[in-house]
């Protein structure tokens, strides 16, 4: 599609050139204008793949500037057309120069003020939303996943449940840092950073998130954890992660975390000493016959006289509920031992 639409211009550039000077000068000369429209085509094209890589802000200032220089640069040429009529030259020649030098001034000169506004500022002004003031800001607001969560997998099965909705936001370094850990010598870091790439794909493949993949960096910065809470503040977006160092370094500096630990800890159920559940006794504990059993989200319970019960199904009451930083201890006793007459 490119390169038909490519070649048309090029059509189109050129023959234009052709009748154009064929109609100014003569047929004699209208190969020049052929020439020239090929030229001019070639040109745009060029200045096409450096506009992809050129910032909105620049491109904008510099389309401005050039169309202010050639609104200037017809005004000037009207008066010296007249004062040249009769002479078809000079009236081209004074027509393309002056055209192109005060189009080109004022391209420079728009480019360059352009670059000088914030980028997030600048864009904004040219993105309102519908309903809000035209001075609110309006940055590019999601959800910045860090690798961390990434390798974890888990948010792919929240992403799934549909209880996150908008943008999750995967910036280039975080890519970069998984890529690293995935080429990785290192058998253990290799399957973790793969298993990352892997979650990757499955959050593209679900329809229900907007995954952008954000070229924005930071060369001043090292560390990528820095790298993401400057992100987070530029873009006024919230950084998705389980990393505990980064979620207190980011709340340090104002920026909303999501912290998917936090997540599954509040979605555990909530247990009440007396209550009896049903408990696989799987090993040994630290103490004297103690055992110990899981519930199905992982939390562990530590089961008081349940040595001799390893393997077994039993019935437990909870004695007691303990929350440490690295999550939840629920102790309790077997459920037989509590009707056993105490001799004295």
């Amino acid at each position: 599609m490119f390169i038909l639409m490519r070649s048309l211009l090029v059509i189109f550039a050129s023959a234009s050139g052709y009748f154009i000077i064929d109609q100014i000068i003569g047929h004699k000369l209208a190969y020049v204008g052929l020439i020239s429209g090929i030229l001019i085509a070639a040109i745009a094209i060029v200045f096409e793949e450096r506009v992809k890589r050129t910032p909105l802000r620049i491109v904008t200032g510099g389309a401005l500037g050039l169309i202010t220089g050639l609104i200037v640069a017809n005004l000037l040429t009207y008066p010296l057309v007249i004062n040249l009529s009769g002479n078809t030259y000079l009236e081209l020649a004074a027509y393309l120069l002056t055209n192109c030098v005060i189009g080109y001034i004022g391209l420079s000169i728009g480019m360059k003020k352009g670059d000088e506004f914030e980028g997030i500022g600048f864009e904004n002004l040219l993105k309102k939303e519908e309903g809000k003031p035209a001075d609110q800001k309006n940055s590019c607001k999601g959800l910045i996943i860090d690798t961390s969560v990434i390798i974890d997998g888990r948010v792919a099965e929240v992403c799934e449940t549909g209880f996150l909705d908008g943008k999750l936001i995967v910036p280039q370094f975080v890519l970069q840092e998984l890529q690293y850990i995935a080429d990785s010598s290192d058998a253990i870091k290799r399957a973790r950073g793969k298993r990352g790439l892997d979650v990757l794909k499955q959050i593209q493949a679900n329809k229900k998130m907007e995954v952008i993949i954000s070229e924005k960096d930071f060369p001043g910065i090292k560390e990528v954890d820095s790298k993401l809470v400057a992100l987070a503040k530029e873009t006024d977006g919230k950084i998705f992660t389980n990393d505990a160092n980064l979620n207190k370094v980011a709340e340090l500096h104002g920026v909303h975390v999501l912290n998917i630990n936090k997540l599954a800890t509040a979605m555990k159920p909530v247990v009440l000493p007396g209550e009896v559940m049903h408990i696989l006794v799987l090993k040994e504990g630290k103490e004297h016959g103690q055992g110990i059993g899981y519930l199905e989200d992982g939390t562990m319970v530590v089961i008081d006289n349940a040595r001799e019960h390893l393997g077994k199904t039993v019935d437990v009451s909870i004695t007691s509920v303990l929350q440490t930083t690295g999550g939840r201890m629920i102790f309790s006793k077997v459920k037989e031992e509590l009707k056993r007459p105490v001799y004295q």
